[in-house]
């Protein structure tokens, strides 16, 4: 008898040590975050006093804050496009953001990143955000021509202004949960009911919101709220801005809390981050220039976390120059998947840098927002080019280049484009080559547009 009882705890101890073993060593649950027109400086962790994000500080305490993460686009449609295939826009020719009827669409011949993590049995999700459709009528780039297995609360309409209240014109098949649902609080639920049906298998979740997108459309009980705050404006300080991004952090604290509760927090990997920059006629960027539409930093430089327990250094600040392309080989070599032979991928892998092994190394970024005219928000056609700490501007639409060195002058108040004419024009060949090899297609006259 006491053989057998011993027999019976041993088994039962092996039993459970493998199974805790299995459990470790299997691929990370992956979650991305993404933010629709976050400016760098709207969090509390980035220096933020106005606006609420208790979750979102306490995710960059526990992991990593980079400081110098880059959307690839200043408008959303071409960022995602790079977060979902691992190629610049300006390779794939989608450069700007997709309205209703727009014949451009991502093609389903591009493996997207959550194919690419089938391979791994990832099972994956989409909630939210896609814009990268075109024509709804067509729906030939939807995400259900691309591999999700799960597609939810994601748009059948084209998005406009925003929608944010229960019943969502661009999503009218969408029946609400509660009484006078709030969109974000809708995706937030759905996110923290996808990783419990899911939580027994790697899952990769990509929650896509729509916030804090204008027209702006907080909660009106957090509007009044922050409306009553010390210093609140139109520009700056937005007390709508403010409640919209209050809602997004809710959403953070309910995974990282149902992540916790179902023990799978130290094997969850979340990014956070955003497709572009904010709005500046509804949020001020400063200390960065311009806004969304721009290639400023105001347009493209964004907040971005990792979170990972056990693996990425808590309290851990980054310096290191990032960008959205970066996700897809990051997140492959995390969960051990070879992409197949030819496939390009513009941007690097950063697992070392997540983990610590490695030191922040040079990068030269590129960004390519040929328009036929100005954004309505003001942006330009224009390229640019950052190497080490200089960045390059060089607009289309007239003979003008702007050089600055964003390490002494992170505003981009001082142009040194006619001070230091030999970094000038070394910068704008190496720009016009790379557009030369990647750019699927190019305005008529960009390349004389500007003298050397």
């Amino acid at each position: 008898m006491k053989h057998y009882v011993a027999s019976l705890f041993f088994w039962f101890l092996t039993s459970s040590v493998i199974a805790q073993t299995s459990r470790s060593a299997s691929p990370p649950n992956i979650i991305i975050i993404l933010a629709d027109d976050l400016g760098w400086h709207e969090l509390g962790c980035y220096g933020n006093q106005f606006n609420n994000t208790p979750n979102l500080d306490k995710l960059a305490a526990g992991g990593m804050r980079f400081t110098q993460a880059y959307a690839t686009a200043p408008v959303c449609t071409p960022t995602r496009i790079a977060l979902m295939t691992g190629q610049h826009p300006a390779r794939v020719g989608i450069t700007d953001y997709l309205d209703a009827k727009d014949e451009k669409f991502l093609s389903p011949d591009y493996t997207t990143l959550n194919e690419q993590l089938k391979k791994a049995d990832y099972h994956s999700g989409l909630i939210g955000k896609w814009h990268l459709t075109g024509d709804y009528t067509k729906r030939k780039g939807e995400p259900a021509k691309h591999g999700w297995d799960e597609v939810i609360c994601s748009e059948t309409g084209y998005i406009a202004n925003g929608d944010y209240f229960h019943p969502y014109f661009f999503m009218p098949d969408v029946q609400a949960n509660t009484e006078g649902e709030y969109l974000t609080d809708r995706l937030n639920n759905e996110a923290v009911d996808f990783i419990r049906r899911n939580q027994a298998k790697p899952f990769f979740l990509y929650l896509s919101h729509y916030s804090v997108h204008t027209k702006l459309a907080g909660k009106p009980a957090n509007v009044a709220k922050y409306g009553q705050k010390q210093g609140v404006g139109t520009k700056q300080n937005n007390p709508e801005l403010a409640a919209m991004l209050e809602s997004i952090d809710d959403g953070v604290g309910a995974i990282t809390a149902t992540l916790q509760e179902l023990n799978l927090d130290k094997n969850t990997l979340i990014l956070f981050t955003s497709d572009n920059g904010g709005e500046s006629n509804v949020t001020s960027n400063a200390p960065l220039r311009g806004g969304k539409s721009e290639l400023y930093e105001g347009g493209i430089r964004e907040p971005f976390i990792a979170y990972w327990p056990t693996k990425i250094k808590p309290g851990t600040v980054s310096d290191q120059v990032i960008n959205t392309l970066d996700v897809y080989p990051t997140l492959l070599e995390i969960a051990d998947v070879k992409p197949e032979p030819g496939l390009i991928l513009d941007g690097i892998s950063m697992k070392n840098v997540l983990i610590g092994n490695k030191k922040p190394v040079s990068r030269t970024l590129y960004w390519h927002y040929p328009l036929p005219k100005p954004h309505f928000l003001g942006g330009r056609s224009a390229g640019a080019i950052r190497v080490g700490d200089f960045k390059l501007i060089e607009y289309f639409d007239r003979e003008q280049v702007q050089l600055f060195d964003l390490a002494q002058d992170i505003s981009e108040q001082h142009d040194l484009s006619e001070h230091m004419p030999s970094v000038r024009s070394k910068l704008l060949s190496q720009l016009r080559e790379w557009r030369k090899k990647t750019a699927k297609s190019l305005p008529e006259g960009v390349e004389s547009s500007t003298k050397p």
